[in-house]
């Protein structure tokens, strides 16, 4: 009798044992959650980490006096980008590109998606969501989308009714459409979308009826609530998955496309508690060049500056709240951060506002990788662009062999995971504008402006300036290089150039525009 319990007992043992090995293993073998976000307009160096050391000494001049814990936490923990670039500083270039893995003539978005053009991301490309949606994860999509064509397919009250007959034949926004059910969504199973350029009073569309009121896919709601605070509580629901708005068996996959600090930059638009707290009269009496200190800006113009940073601040806060869920959920570790943006903010530099420019403000964007169970902290330095976005976040992953072949973008992922990488590095990338094309490495910036405005349609035969700037010797790009001045210089940039588009299939390529200057 004590031979056959001692028997049946070894057999449970065992069997529990087994068990937990099992659970071990599933654990071990878990593919890693991917959260990728980016707040709009924030550019490079306003970040507070950019104002300590390693991280001054690798910047190209001073980073901005904004308090950032969050991104100064992921930095610390991750690998910062010390030259990563948005190749086409507009909102819906950047994510035609950031999503496709693929530059505007493949992807099919050459400026931002507006009333009036035709600009669209194509459907039948896949995308970020749709490859991990394929690789078998959950996916989601919260905030700004604005890669969808904008035609009249609302009510007067903003409830998409899909037709431009009445009561259809309205827009919801000027710029930002709503994207329905079907492949313009591509793959995304959880939708909550928000848009309009006014921070507390979001327009949002979900497919969650339970995060708008009961609300139904494509019926406006209106939360009237500061759009980072609302995007992240919503995250917040859906990670802790009470309602089962995602499948706990599977990992994530999550982009988190921000508003602000994208203008307006007004109180009606601001987080004033941010502002006073941080940014008011009492820290900075003037604006002047204790607040903004780019040696480059014109103060006047930079009046806005306490409201951008303000902004800055509190997209910072909000983030750092889902970051701290992740980590109470004890699922930090085991997911992918990618932080970025999708350009920068010239904020009085130049006497410009805005970005569509080449300048480094607008250009420059912050880059940064954390992922705490599988990359160590560090910097890295590669020319870094949009459509390297997805081959490197699916190289991360492990998902290296479902990669589509005709990715344009670069998996830099060996960069950040080896100590042994032996990938090339690219000596130059492509930057391009409506009406401007050029090149970044590591040292210069050529630029080839057309003689018309940026969204100009008509085609133009004549180059209003061609130039580069040194930013080494000039990290606030201060003076413009005419290529006469440096004809070897500007040979080897021009030679980029060229090569560069070719291998993107740019129009400019295509026309062989200007070839007296671009030897194709």
């Amino acid at each position: 009798m004590q031979l056959r319990i001692f028997f049946l007992l070894t057999l449970v043992f065992s069997f529990l044992n087994c068990k937990n090995e099992k659970a071990v293993i599933r654990i071990e073998e878990r593919k890693p959650n991917v959260l990728i976000v980016f707040p709009d307009q924030l550019r490079r160096y306003s970040a507070g980490f950019w104002s300590e050391v390693p991280y001054k000494d690798l910047a190209q001049g001073k980073g901005d006096p904004v308090v950032t814990p969050t991104m100064d936490r992921l930095a610390k923990n991750g690998i910062v980008f010390t030259n990563a670039v948005s190749n086409f500083p507009l909102c819906s270039p950047y994510r035609g590109m950031m999503l496709s893995g693929r530059y505007p003539e493949q992807n099919g978005i050459w400026n931002n998606c507006k009333v009036g053009r035709n600009e669209s991301l194509r459907d039948d490309i896949e995308t970020i969501p749709d490859l991990f949606f394929k690789a078998g994860y959950s996916t989601s999509y919260f905030g700004k989308c604005h890669w969808l064509r904008n035609d009249p397919l609302f009510d007067k009250d903003g409830n998409y009714v899909g037709s431009t007959e009445s009561p259809g034949g309205h827009h919801v926004n000027q710029y930002d459409t709503y994207v329905p059910p079907g492949k313009s969504r591509h793959n995304i199973e959880y939708f909550y979308q928000a848009l309009k350029d006014e921070h507390f009073n979001p327009r949002v569309y979900s497919n969650d009826p339970g995060a708008i009121e009961g609300k139904k896919d494509g019926e406006l709601h209106l939360p009237k609530i500061f759009s980072a605070k609302n995007e992240a509580e919503k995250i917040i629901d859906y990670l802790r998955n009470e309602r089962g708005q995602r499948d706990a068996n599977k990992p994530f996959c999550m982009i988190w496309s921000m508003n602000p600090p994208h203008n307006p930059w007004d109180d009606e638009n601001t987080d004033l508690e941010s502002l006073r707290k941080y940014y008011d009269t009492d820290k900075f009496p003037e604006i002047d060049n204790q607040l903004v200190v780019r040696e480059n800006a014109d103060l006047k113009v930079a009046h806005y500056a306490r409201h951008y940073y303000a902004n800055v601040t509190s997209a910072d806060k909000y983030i750092g709240q889902v970051i701290n869920e992740l980590d109470d959920m004890g699922a930090l570790d085991n997911t992918i951060i990618l932080f970025s943006s999708d350009h920068g903010e010239m904020m009085g530099s130049h006497s410009k506002t805005g970005k569509n420019t080449f300048e480094t403000e607008s250009l420059g964007i912050p880059f940064i990788a954390h992922w705490p169970k599988g990359i160590k902290p560090g910097t890295e330095d590669v020319l870094f662009s949009v459509p390297d976005v997805l081959p490197t976040v699916m190289g991360l992953a492990g998902l290296h062999d479902k990669i589509p072949s005709d990715i344009e973008g670069t998996d830099f992922s060996s960069l950040l995971t080896s100590d042994n990488a032996t990938i090339e590095k690219p000596k130059a990338v492509l930057l391009m504008l409506g009406n401007s094309r050029g090149v970044l490495t590591d040292r210069y910036t050529l630029c080839l402006k057309e003689s018309k405005k940026s969204w100009d349609k008509h085609e133009v035969n004549t180059i209003d300036e061609a130039y580069f700037y040194d930013n080494q010797a000039d990290p606030y790009q201060k003076n413009k290089i005419k290529l006469e001045d440096n004809p070897e210089v500007s040979k080897t940039l021009l030679n980029h150039l060229a090569v560069l588009l070719k291998q993107t299939n740019d129009p400019w390529f295509q026309q062989k525009k200007h070839s007296d200057l671009i030897p194709y």
